[in-house]
């Protein structure tokens, strides 16, 4: 990526160990923007200042880490945020019925709950200041649902819903509200994903005990688990636009499936989408 053309920006980046959160940070700073690269982990955060990155902790499952991080930021700001890249989520595979009430709470905890939380932490900073920008990597699971990701599914949902009420509500305030849509992107989310997987799904007396012997091979499997799969560069490319652009936009689709998938929906009957769905299912856990 070249250097930017435009005003140097500050953003804060959230979940910035591997893949997309990692990409964007290095990418945007690169561009000249201030970046603020965060990770839950210490030894990850050491990673990241390792790499030239201006990075901090922030847990988004621990509000008292959410308001350590934001006031950190602004400190080194002088009390602006230009605009804020909520990347930070991760996938729980398993079927609905086997999850657990905490399970689920869990899931929501990282991938809406924390999500939320930042952002209404930084919006009075924006509104103050009369403009920012909030990008939310949100996924073609939050336009269609996988069988076996009911809580990934199911939190990237709630992330429209409320993305899309929050862009609504921020109308005429300066601040704008994008939704970022990845579909396969080379990362570590199906490792990750898996050591979720391992934690809190218990296949034994399942009923999809069979189907979960299929999945561990998915989720193992070395090299792209699906078709169509790019780089976190296809990510990149759309927050900049986000970021930088005089009218950046809702939505910002970045695979095939995305594509797709967001076609489908408007045009098919749910019991047709639900019959391609459910071949694709059965293709991946094959």
């Amino acid at each position: 990526m070249s250097s930017t053309t435009s005003p140097s920006k500050s953003i804060l980046i959230t979940g910035c160990s591997s893949g997309i959160g990692l990409c964007v940070a290095l990418g945007l700073q690169a561009r000249g923007h201030q970046v603020f690269a965060t990770a839950r982990k210490p030894n990850d955060v050491a990673q990241l200042q390792a790499q030239g990155l201006n990075a901090l902790p922030l847990d988004l499952a621990d509000s008292a880490s959410i308001q350590q991080a934001v006031q950190s930021v602004l400190q080194q700001t002088g009390g602006k945020l230009d605009a804020l890249f909520n990347n930070g989520a991760y996938g729980q595979p398993g079927a609905v019925e086997d999850l657990s009430r905490a399970v689920l709470r869990e899931q929501f905890e990282t991938n809406l709950f924390g999500t939320h939380e930042l952002t209404c932490a930084v919006l009075p900073v924006m509104r103050r200041q009369g403009h920012g920008r909030i990008i939310q990597n949100s996924s073609v699971l939050g336009l269609i649902s996988l069988p076996f990701r009911g809580a990934y599914n199911s939190s990237k949902h709630a992330l429209e819903g409320l993305s899309d009420t929050l862009r609504l509500e921020l109308h005429g305030s300066g601040i704008h509200v994008s939704l970022i849509e990845p579909g396969p992107v080379s990362s570590r989310f199906r490792a990750n994903a898996f050591a979720k997987y391992q934690q809190h799904i218990n296949k034994q007396g399942s009923a999809f005990h069979d189907t979960y012997q299929r999945m561990e091979k998915r989720l193992t499997k070395e090299g792209p688990a699906a078709p169509f799969t790019l780089p976190p560069e296809a990510v990149l490319a759309k927050v900049i636009h986000a970021l930088e652009s005089p009218r950046p936009k809702a939505r910002y689709y970045v695979t095939f499936p995305t594509y797709l998938f967001a076609t489908l929906r408007r045009l098919l009957s749910s019991r047709a989408l639900d019959w391609i769905l459910r071949r694709v299912s059965r293709g991946e856990n094959q």
